[in-house]
């Protein structure tokens, strides 16, 4: 079997595995309750080590046959070092979970408690027990690198939301959309860049496929042959590395700062000019979206709307384009004659047609299972580089 059947095989794998997974996330039904008769009461926290700012959370899992009862104050003590800490934002309440249940208590709003690197201790009293049951873990300062990044990138585009929140009156889809903006102007011109030099490398595609036919056998002369077309053609093979390099690190910022938009352990990085933001201040639904909603027919209808867009900007960025002598437009050249490709080369047809539908379908799929705000960012983000793909278009058929 050559190469381009395994690589059409692959393909063909990936779309069954998208279209099970999406049948799954629409049908996945609930899990029953499973009870150990000889089970216990399990405090953990969800982590062993955090960093600072620190979102700890404490789960519960009663395995035992009897429900269990505990005062999230009176019966839990938090210490460090011997001394107890204090957990001003804790709700006292009795908390009730029955047999085979779960519970959670979130101390995000006592992030400040965490604030010092050491080791920590949760204390948990239940009234048959004696002696308490201990949960440990380490709360751990952040690595150099990532203490700059922080400062330098993630906190500033956190304040930007932030602002972006109080501007828009705690809107959070407006906020997303006018940050996705912002982002995507920022990011035009590298964009441009990319954008131009794919299509410059489409354009010798066909001369690209007449060197590697011609020197198939011989990979020691198709290498500076190859390096001479691009020299020639003023076409760089890795134009779009570079703005790669610059644009993933702050897309997945944004994508981080919109999916845990709603967490307070995110006050740490306000800058004090800002200090009034408040998460009860923020407006999550946008028109019929719930933005920190997940699924449904609400996400289904997203997910196929930036299906949709995703589609347009990878058909335009595959647009067809002219050969010099033959009427019929091709994106990629390719011959009858599959064998005149070398054996190393996956087929171009085959790769634009998973560019074209394939990396739609798992967007779409993607954006169906996360929260609508992340649908939201990106369907604007792709809907930013679709016009800017439009006008790229424009301007290298002006030129031509």
């Amino acid at each position: 079997m050559d190469t381009n059947a395994i690589f059409k095989k692959l393909v063909d794998f990936l779309l069954i595995f998208l279209l099970v997974f999406f049948a799954l996330q629409l049908f996945n039904g609930n899990k029953e309750k499973t009870i150990d008769p000889n089970g216990k009461v399990v405090f953990t926290t969800s982590d062993n080590k955090y960093s600072i700012p620190a979102s700890v959370d404490l789960k519960i899992d009663n395995k035992s046959p009897e429900a269990v009862v505990f005062n999230s104050c009176d019966d839990i003590i938090l210490s460090s070092g011997g001394d107890i800490i204090d957990l001003p934002s804790v709700e006292c309440r009795d908390i009730n979970v029955e047999s085979g249940s779960t519970n959670t208590l979130n101390y995000a709003d006592d992030y400040a408690s965490f604030s010092t690197a050491w080791s920590y201790k949760f204390a948990i009293t239940l009234p048959w027990k004696e002696v308490p049951i201990e949960s440990n873990f380490e709360i751990t300062n952040k690595w150099a690198i990532a203490k700059i990044f922080t400062a330098f990138v993630y906190a500033p585009m956190y304040n930007g939301m932030v602002f972006l929140l109080d501007l828009f009156k705690g809107s959070l889809g407006w906020a997303i959309i006018a940050i996705t903006i912002i982002i995507r102007f920022v990011l035009m011109y590298p964009q441009h860049k990319m954008m131009v030099s794919q299509k410059k490398l489409q354009a010798v595609q066909p001369k690209i496929k007449a060197l590697q036919e011609k020197y198939k056998w011989q990979q020691a002369v198709l290498g500076p042959k190859l390096m001479e077309l691009y020299k020639k053609e003023k076409v760089n093979p890795m134009g779009s590395c570079g703005f790669l390099l610059i644009q993933m690190p702050i897309l997945l910022v944004i994508y981080n700062i919109i999916l845990n938009i709603n967490d307070p352990v995110h006050y740490y990085h306000v800058y004090d000019v800002l200090q009034n933001f408040k998460l009860s201040d923020i407006d999550f639904n946008f028109f019929w979206l719930d933005l920190l909603w997940a699924g449904g027919i609400a996400g289904l209808l997203l997910g196929l709307t930036v299906w949709l867009i995703q589609f347009v900007q990878v058909k335009l960025s595959l647009a067809q384009i002219k050969k010099a002598s033959p009427k019929k437009e091709v994106v990629l050249e390719k011959k009858k004659d599959a064998s005149a490709y070398s054996s190393m080369m996956p087929d171009p047809e085959v790769m634009n047609k998973f560019m074209l539908y394939g990396m739609p379908a798992m967007v779409a799929v993607f954006t169906y299972t996360l929260f609508a705000g992340v649908g939201v960012y990106w369907g604007v983000s792709t809907l930013v580089m679709t016009i800017q793909q439009f006008v790229v278009n424009k301007m290298i058929k002006k030129q031509k």
